[in-house]
């Protein structure tokens, strides 16, 4: 598959089963694809996919919207290359969403991966099995991700909800014991999609988190993946490209508040 669009399937349906966890309101009708309801971030109650006419659009936007307000959550468009009508950013700002910025779609060819990467000596990286590790993730997240303790917190609740079996990988990263580091990988649409990369402010730049990405890469090769994609920050941008990521899209994230 064209990595623009394993980049742009596998966030789908990251997003659409964290949705499903949470039991959020769920559409995929071929034309919209939708998880909405029971998160308090909006970038969780979302729509991921849009294939509409020029007539539909702002219909399927105002439905969208009547939604969240329904379920009182903030929400957001993931608008990527592929969604239709082109002018979709255009309508949602018309419609009171506000633009948020891209995340950078990227993608890298699993077998081209650096064999290590300079990481401090004391720097130990393990697998989430168990509520302990879960914990510690959360906590790490929430120093350093997003929306933090909020969005961390929620995240942490879904993952619980799922179990650590099935489709998911989480990663700790601790120095001296202490947790400082976070990454995931979600396995879905024939790539190994990485989320929720994180290393807390007092031990970055260090190559933590480079080392931990490399580290849940490595393992989906090691399951048989053989392409890696990831949505980064023009901060994490850099520490990508270090890994052998090449930039294949944008996606560009429309949020709405309530009020």
């Amino acid at each position: 598959m064209d990595k623009t669009l394993l980049i742009e399937e596998n966030g789908a349906e990251f997003l659409m089963t964290l949705g499903r966890a949470a039991g959020a309101e769920e559409r995929d009708d071929g034309r919209v694809r939708w998880a909405i309801g029971n998160s308090p971030i909006d970038y969780h109650n979302c729509v991921v996919h849009a294939a509409l006419t020029q007539n539909e659009a702002d219909r399927e936007i105002e439905a969208s919207l009547q939604r969240m307000r329904e379920h009182e959550v903030p929400g957001s468009w993931h608008v990527g290359p592929s969604m239709r009508p082109p002018d979709l950013g255009r309508r949602l700002i018309a419609h009171g969403f506000e633009y948020g910025g891209d995340d950078i779609g990227m993608a890298v060819d699993l077998s081209a991966l650096p064999h290590e990467v300079p990481v401090p000596d004391d720097f130990v990286i393990e697998r989430v099995r168990d509520e302990a590790g879960l914990a510690a993730w959360v906590e790490a997240l929430g120093s350093g991700f997003g929306e933090g303790p909020v969005e961390a917190e929620w995240v942490g609740e879904m993952y619980r909800r799922l179990g650590f079996e099935g489709p998911w990988r989480h990663y700790l990263g601790r120095v001296d014991e202490e947790p400082v580091a976070t990454a995931t990988s979600f396995f879905g649409a024939g790539a190994a999609g990485i989320y929720f990369v994180c290393t807390v402010e007092r031990a970055r730049r260090r190559g933590i988190g480079a080392g931990i990405t490399l580290a849940a890469l490595s393992e989906a090769r090691d399951l048989g993946y053989s392409v890696g994609v990831l949505g980064s920050s023009e901060m994490g941008y850099p520490v990508y490209r270090g890994l052998g990521f090449e930039e294949y899209c944008r996606i560009g994230l429309y949020e709405w508040r309530p009020g």
